[in-house]
């Protein structure tokens, strides 16, 4: 059976999504989509009609396939939407062979393997850069381009909700026309690519991942953005650019990895011209937090494996590492307090959407076996479903961190660099 699933989904399906692309225009895939809601019929390849198309993993599919095009036509012909894309990145820039090595070694890190945290802050950086190597296709293929969350209003959709967050941080920054800005831990660029586009500025990002900024440099080049956006490869704890550098710096959801916030916050400081602003959104337990709690720290160990976090510091933690680093705190708020639609419903298993189905439940129980059957046939690396599973374990710690309102990944704080820097 599984070889028949297999044989159909890679042989069929996602081959034709190519075509489905190219040939069909929106109308045709909502009709598309009305058929295989309403009728249960399979346009792709041939198939034939099925009665009921939820019973048949075949057709699960399908129907997520012909969603996702409708999603947003512009973001799935650019970046890496189907199934033999996320098969094909799976594991970065580590050798095939060694993925499943890869994971082993990266569990261990881990409190539930075994680990500790002065183990992961000691060797931070080949944590975090295995981590990403091995989920950096899974968020691609998930959440698009950009990999955070965002506050949202009602009737607003995941991804619009993400824009405007990203809008947000460049207005609070105050970002003018031409001036030189720094992405911190910037990913694969989406929200270098928006920022520049937005405000009309050049961004440098900073990443430390050599397969996720060839995937940036690509996406790049595709929209344009390649000749006044570029990438570094460096450890954010020791950035390879002069003093006084940036006009502008943020960082989105990324120096949660540093092993040292006062550190991380330092470098920042240093390649920040006087008299000019840091903006970021940190990931955070909030003051609700009770370390004496085992269900609290349980999710925190939860959020820790799947997201490749050395540890999840408190907001106060941040904001005095601020200070310490030299910055004047102007403003700070943790931005999922009072938001109308909660930042982890997409990952929640009672939500459904489908502007964001890939997120959901169901799209998240079609990846777990498109994810072993791409394993099965020996497209995907051995280790790809285990890597799977830490993600599938993370979505669940960070919906119950939510919930009880123990973590945000919203900590939003905007600082200045004094116009005399000397501490």
């Amino acid at each position: 059976m599984v070889f028949l699933f297999a044989k159909s989904f890679v042989g069929m399906l996602f081959v034709e999504e190519r075509s489905l692309r190219r040939s069909l225009s929106s109308s045709e895939l909502t009709a598309c989509v009305g058929l295989v809601f309403v009728e249960g019929v399979a346009l792709v390849g041939g198939l034939e009609r099925v009665d009921d198309w939820r019973g048949t993993k075949r057709s699960y599919f399908l129907y997520l396939e012909v969603v996702f095009f409708l999603e947003d036509w512009e973001l799935l012909e650019m970046s890496k939407a189907g199934a033999l894309d996320l098969a094909s990145g799976l594991g970065g820039k580590i050798e095939k062979d060694d993925v499943l090595s890869a994971v082993d070694k990266y569990e261990k890190y881990h409190v539930c393997y075994g680990g500790d945290e002065e183990e992961r802050k000691a060797n931070y950086t080949d944590m975090v850069n295995k981590y990403y190597d091995l989920v950096t296709s899974f968020y691609e293929y998930g959440w698009g381009e950009s990999f955070h969350f965002a506050p949202r209003w009602k009737g607003e959709s995941l991804r619009e909700s993400i824009k405007r967050h990203e809008h947000f941080l460049a207005l609070q920054l105050g970002l003018k026309p031409k001036q030189k800005v720094l992405d911190v831990g910037c990913g694969i660029g989406g929200p270098l690519r928006e920022i520049a586009r937005f405000s009309s500025t050049s961004v440098t990002g900073l990443n430390n991942n050599e397969y996720q900024i060839s995937r940036g440099k690509a996406l790049n080049s595709i929209v344009g953005v390649d000749q006044t956006c570029n990438f570094v490869k460096a450890d954010f704890m020791k950035m390879p650019f002069p003093d006084n550098t940036f006009d502008a710096v943020y960082a989105i959801e990324a120096t949660c990895h540093a092993p040292d916030a006062v550190g991380c916050y330092k470098e920042i400081f240093r390649v920040l011209k006087p008299g000019q602003c840091f903006a970021a959104y940190e990931w955070c337990m909030t003051d609700s937090f009770d370390p004496n709690n085992q269900e609290h720290q349980k999710i925190k160990g939860e959020i820790e494996i799947g997201d490749g976090l050395p540890d999840i510091r408190l907001t106060r933690q941040c904001l005095e590492a601020l200070k310490m680093a030299g910055f004047e705190v102007i403003r700070e708020k943790d931005l999922a307090v009072g938001s109308p639609v909660p930042w982890y419903l997409p990952l929640d298993k009672s939500h459904f959407s489908l502007s964001s189905f890939r997120l959901t439940a169901m799209g998240r129980f079609i990846t777990k076996n498109m994810v072993m059957a791409l394993e099965y046939v020996g497209l995907a690396p051995k280790g790809s479903q285990r890597v799977q599973l830490f993600l599938e374990q993370a979505a669940e710690g960070l919906v119950a961190g939510g919930k009880k309102e123990i973590f945000t990944p919203l900590y939003f704080f905007l600082a200045r660099k004094p116009q005399s820097d000397v501490l």
